[in-house]
């Protein structure tokens, strides 16, 4: 699913100005008549793709393919077997369908609407407003796993490295890294109930549980880090914060403005607020050399760079910028070098 993953939040993740459908009721559109003679999953597939594109809504095939699949019970529509591609479904079938398509028309995400998303080949729960995780997040996890397996150094109390996330939304990061290192611990902290809530979940789904400490906690509240010392010092600090510039809030696609929450988006007037609450932190929380790894927007890797050289007593050193796959400047690689 990487690849569709891709193309729907390469549409979906950049400012984009609000279209017409946003708040789009179930109640103000109805099939067209041909629908009662629909039966296979091809034919549906093509109906919903028509009408998606009739509404403006975005990646109008993928949509469809991925709701009738979800209702038959497969990933992609790509993975159904031919013989399930023709045969006639059942009126419970057809009813889910037009359902989930409704929720499409009303532009809600697909991961919201299929309730689960695959995340660095691990299967989340998803549940509306918590964060989505998105594509790009997946190359900063995948830098991560790097920057471990080159510095053998960097172990923790259970010969792997200790992990602070800072805003875990739906566990994403976290359980990835834990499903790849094996001996590392985690602490996952996020000031949303809900966030807190669905990670609990993700991580028993996938049995987890055991090395993860799941913490509810706001890092813009003074002396907040206090509450994290009882697990000494970390040796990575990890975060994809809220990085959006304030202005561009508005210019977000409806999938976002209508169903996320914004406060795991909004960044301030800079998108900076939360970035530099982290930077501030660090020092209390990382080891010597301990790293920081964050996605940001492209405009941020000058602006962090700066920021770090007016606050010398921090010892942080910006030490790599890393592109996303589309060639903007997205990930940032933050190191402790003093006391």
């Amino acid at each position: 699913m990487a690849l569709w993953g891709r193309m729907l939040w390469a549409l979906f993740s950049g400012p984009r100005r609000r279209g017409g459908t946003q708040g789009w009721a179930f109640s103000s559109w109805q099939p067209h008549p041909p629908l009662a003679g629909l039966s296979s999953a091809t034919e549906l597939v093509s109906y919903w793709t028509g009408v998606f594109e009739k509404r403006g809504i975005p990646e109008a095939q993928e949509s469809s393919e991925y709701i009738v699949a979800h209702v038959l019970g497969a990933k992609t529509f790509q993975s159904l077997k031919p013989v399930l591609r023709t045969y006639p479904l059942t009126p419970q079938q057809l009813k889910c369908i037009q359902e989930l398509s409704r929720r499409r028309l009303q532009r809600m995400p697909l991961q919201y609407i299929l309730g689960e998303w695959d995340f660095q080949g691990l299967n989340l729960k998803m549940v509306p407003p918590v964060f989505i995780p998105r594509p790009e997040t997946e190359e900063l996890v995948e830098w991560v796993l790097e920057d471990v397996a080159q510095r053998s150094h960097a172990v923790g109390a259970q010969g792997g490295p200790l992990i602070l996330e800072v805003g875990c939304g739906s566990g994403a990061i976290s359980l990835s890294l834990l499903s790849k290192l094996p001996q590392s611990q985690v602490i996952a902290v996020d000031k949303e109930v809900t966030a807190i809530s669905l990670t609990h979940e993700n991580a028993q789904r996938l049995r987890l549980q055991d090395r993860i400490q799941i913490i509810p906690l706001d890092v813009t509240l003074e002396g907040s880090w206090i509450h994290l010392l009882p697990w000494g010092f970390m040796d990575l600090i990890i975060s994809n914060p809220p990085y959006v510039f304030h202005q561009d809030m508005e210019l977000l696609a409806p999938e976002i403005l209508s169903y996320e929450d914004p406060a795991a988006l909004d960044g301030g007037e800079e998108g900076m607020d939360i970035i530099t609450q982290i930077l501030m932190l660090a020092p209390q929380l990382l080891k010597y050399s301990g790293s920081i790894f964050l996605e940001v927007d492209p405009r941020h890797p000058e602006l962090v760079s700066s920021w770090l050289q007016s606050h010398p007593d921090l010892y942080l050193n910006l030490v790599a910028v890393r592109r996303d796959f589309c060639g903007r400047p997205r990930f940032l690689h933050i190191q402790r070098s003093g006391p």
